[in-house]
């Protein structure tokens, strides 16, 4: 199961770029460009964990971290503060109004995402594994290291997506237009064919040393990872 990320942020580059890198690692995304419409979004879905911009339009993130604090459903929910004041004082606060964690901007992608895993880990560790196993196929995702078997394969970054995307849905069937929404993002135009090319690299080191086929084509469907291989 794909973890729900909300992402409250008003800068339009930083939104997207947040959106873009917490799909490619397997988030799902849902995007608020101000403090009531974030309300409004965890009324309707609430998430798994919440990104939340301090100084966000019509009502601030300070104010949507209390109001969310002060209600029965939502009051565990994980925040994650993101803003760039970074003084003592202001940290404090966003800490005492109920943040889980707070992040001043400028951050590093690597360090959010570990951030985000460790809040999920903490509250609701069952959203979060570092390591998953589908048959004889093991991703270890805070190593970046696949064994196949037994045996380490290296892989590109893309195709060590694809298959940490796979292996959380072991059996499922996936087009190649939602593969390359999940792993390249559905902004950026990829021919459909990068996907074919991509998957025969993947087939090709989970392959090397045997004689079977852990990725599945479907005819006029696309891809799935068998999760026993015969």
């Amino acid at each position: 199961m794909q973890p729900h990320v909300l992402v409250a942020e008003d800068e339009d580059a930083l939104s997207e770029l947040l959106r873009y890198n917490l799909k490619k690692e397997g988030f799902q995304v849902s995007m608020a460009a101000d403090g009531e419409e974030a309300m409004m979004l965890v009324k309707e879905r609430q998430p798994d964990v919440v990104l939340l911009d301090w100084m966000l339009p019509e009502l601030s993130g300070i104010e949507v971290c209390r109001r969310l604090r002060s209600r029965h459903e939502t009051r565990n929910l994980p925040i994650i503060m993101l803003t760039a004041r970074g003084e003592e004082p202001d940290r404090i606060r966003g800490l005492d109004t109920g943040a889980d964690d707070y992040i001043v901007k400028p951050f590093l992608m690597k360090e959010l995402f570990a951030r985000v895993r460790a809040v999920l880990r903490r509250i609701r560790p069952g959203l979060v594994e570092d390591i998953v196993t589908a048959g004889d196929i093991t991703v270890d995702r805070v190593a970046h290291r696949v064994t196949c078997g037994g045996a380490e394969i290296h892989l590109g970054p893309t195709e060590f997506r694809l298959l940490d995307y796979l292996i959380q849905h072991p059996g499922r069937v996936f087009s190649r237009e939602q593969l390359l929404d999940a792993i390249w993002g559905s902004d950026v135009y990829v021919e459909t064919r990068t996907v074919d090319v991509h998957i025969g690299r993947l087939r090709k080191a989970l392959n090397a040393s045997a004689d079977t086929n852990p990725i599945r084509t479907v005819r006029s469907a696309g891809y799935a990872l068998n999760a026993n291989r015969d």
